[in-house]
C-alpha cells in the first residue's frame, strides 16, 4: 500500500491483471438462430471445399509449389497477381461499405474467429452443461465427475483443431495425397509443421482467447469508428424507455412507480460473448452478434412489454429522425465497388491464354553482316497460361526481305510455363534508314485464333 503527499493509503493497481472468463449464457432467438445457421454453413464450407473435383483435380487448390491457383474451371500463374491484389482490394472495399451500412455484422456473424469460437462454445456446452453448470465446475474441487468433462471437452477441441490444421493445408497441396502420406507417416516437414500450427492457433484463439483476440488483437474493433455515422446500423439500448432501471413483478404499475421498461434482469450481459453491457453505451468490444437483442425481447415478451428496448438500430432513428440509407459515404463505396468489380470481371473475361513478350537487345544497336545484312537480336519470352502443353509458331513481319534466325519450327511451352529464347532479325541494308517498327507473332498450333502479336522496333545505319 503507497502513500500520497497527504500520507494518505493509496491502492496500488497492478499493471497487468488477467480477464476473468466470460461464460456466455445459451439464448434462442432470431439472431441465434440465424448465427447457428451462419455456423454451420461456413463452417460447412471451410471443409467440404478441398475435397471438391473439377475435370480430374482438386477444385480449389493453391498450389505453391508449381505456382497454379486452381479456382474450379480457372487457373491463375504469377503474372496474373493483379487479380489477387483486385480481389483484396474490392474484399477491403466490402468491408467499408457493409460496416458504414450495417455496422460490425461481419464480426457478429461472418468472421473466422467468431465462427469457430462459437463452434468450441457448442462443444463446450455439450461436455459441461449450461452456464450455471460451467460456472459451478470450474469452481468445484478435482473430482471424477469434473475430469471426465474436461477430458471429454479437451479431446474434442484438440482434435476439432487438428481437422481444422489439416484441412487448412488442404488448400494448398492435394488433400486426399497429404491424407495419405499422413497415414503412412511419409508427410513432409513444412505440411505437418502448419498443419500443428493452424491447429495450435485455432485451439488457442477459439478455446482460450475468445473475446480477446477481438478487443486487443483484432484491429477492425479499433477503426469501425471511422466508419460509422448516425445512419449506421448498431444495438443500441432505448435509455429514454428503459431508463430508470429496476426490478419489479409483472402485475405492477411499474410506471406509476417512475420506473422504465428495463428491469435490470442483467440477461443481455449474461449473453453477451464479450461481457460488455450495451446499457451503457455502443463500445469497442460489441461484435453485433445481436444475443443481447434475442435476449432482452424474450423477457419483454414475459413482461408483456413492447420488444425492441435493445435493438439494431441507427442513432437518427433512435431519437426520432429520419434513417438514410443512401448518402454519401455509402454512394462512394457503392461506386468503387461497382468499378472495381466490372473491372476484374472484365478483365478475367478478356485474359489471353498466350502472352508474347519482346525484348530488344540493348547492349548493341546492329550488327553489319556480310552480304550487306543489317542483324537485331531480341529476347521473345512466350507464356503458356493454359494447362496443357501448347506448340506456337514463331514469326516477323513488317520490313521487306526480313529473315527470322534462332527460332525452331515450332516453340512447345508446358502448361502455365515461360519459354525464353534469342532471336536475330536480318535485313538488307537497302531496306532500312534508322529505326523502324516490326511485329512478332506467336500462334497456336492447335489455334490460330489465340495468335498474339508483340511490337518492337529495328534499328540499323542512318545515311
Amino acid at each position: 500500500m503507497a502513500t500520497n503527499a497527504t500520507n494518505a493509503p493509496v491502492e496500488v493497481q497492478p499493471a497487468y491483471q488477467s480477464a476473468e472468463k466470460i461464460y456466455p449464457r445459451e439464448m434462442k432467438g432470431r439472431y441465434a438462430t440465424f448465427s447457428r445457421w451462419s455456423t454451420i454453413v461456413l463452417l460447412g464450407l471451410f471443409y467440404v471445399i478441398p475435397w471438391l473435383q473439377w475435370d480430374g483435380r482438386q477444385a480449389f487448390l493453391f498450389d505453391l509449389p508449381e505456382r497454379k491457383f486452381y479456382l474450379l474451371g480457372l487457373t491463375l500463374w504469377p503474372q496474373d497477381f493483379p487479380f489477387l491484389a483486385l480481389f483484396l482490394i474490392i474484399a477491403a472495399i466490402s468491408l467499408f461499405f457493409f460496416t458504414a451500412l450495417a455496422g460490425r455484422l461481419w464480426c457478429g456473424f461472418a468472421c473466422p474467429q467468431t465462427v469457430w469460437t462459437e463452434a468450441f462454445i457448442w462443444m463446450e456446452q455439450w461436455t459441461e452443461g449450461t452456464r450455471s453448470q460451467r460456472m459451478k465446475l470450474d469452481k468445484a474441487p478435482m473430482s471424477w465427475n469434473k475430469f471426465r468433462r474436461k477430458f471429454a471437452k479437451q479431446f474434442l477441441w484438440i482434435t476439432f483443431s487438428l481437422w481444422t490444421g489439416y484441412t487448412f493445408v488442404g488448400y494448398f497441396t492435394p488433400i486426399r495425397e497429404y491424407g495419405v502420406e499422413l497415414v503412412s507417416l511419409q508427410v513432409g516437414g513444412w505440411a505437418l509443421f502448419w498443419t500443428l500450427f493452424y491447429g495450435f492457433a485455432t485451439y488457442g484463439n477459439a478455446g482460450y482467447m475468445r473475446e480477446q483476440v477481438c478487443k486487443y488483437m483484432c484491429p477492425y474493433a479499433r477503426f469501425q469508428s471511422a466508419m460509422f455515422d448516425k445512419d449506421t446500423l448498431i444495438i443500441s439500448y432505448d435509455e429514454k424507455r428503459g431508463e430508470p432501471r429496476g426490478r419489479r413483478k409483472r402485475d405492477v404499475d411499474y410506471k406509476a412507480a417512475g420506473l422504465g421498461d428495463c428491469i435490470d434482469c442483467t440477461l443481455c450481459v449474461q449473453v453477451c460473448p464479450t461481457g460488455i453491457d450495451i446499457r451503457e453505451g455502443l463500445q469497442y468490444e460489441c461484435i453485433a452478434c445481436g444475443a443481447c437483442v434475442d435476449a432482452c425481447n424474450s423477457v419483454m415478451d414475459k413482461m408483456n412489454y413492447p420488444r425492441g428496448l435493445v435493438r439494431f438500430t441507427t442513432e437518427h432513428a433512435l431519437a426520432g429522425e429520419k434513417t438514410r440509407v443512401v448518402r454519401p459515404r455509402t454512394l462512394v463505396y457503392a461506386t468503387l465497388l461497382t468499378l472495381l468489380m466490372t473491372g476484374l470481371i472484365t478483365s478475367m473475361v478478356l485474359r489471353t491464354p498466350v502472352i508474347l513478350d519482346v525484348i530488344r537487345d540493348r547492349n548493341a544497336l546492329y550488327r553489319e553482316l556480310p552480304g550487306n545484312l543489317i542483324e537485331n537480336t531480341y529476347t521473345v519470352k512466350l507464356i503458356n497460361q493454359t494447362n496443357r502443353p501448347r506448340e506456337f509458331v514463331l514469326s516477323a513481319a513488317g520490313l521487306p526481305g526480313l529473315e527470322l534466325d534462332g527460332a525452331p519450327e515450332t516453340i512447345t511451352v508446358e502448361g502455365g510455363g515461360v519459354a525464353s529464347l534469342p532471336v536475330r532479325i536480318r535485313v538488307g541494308q537497302s531496306e532500312v534508314r534508322g529505326s523502324r517498327p516490326i511485329a512478332f507473332t506467336a500462334t497456336p498450333v492447335d489455334n490460330a485464333d489465340d495468335a498474339r502479336v508483340s511490337e518492337s522496333r529495328f534499328v540499323g545505319p542512318v545515311r
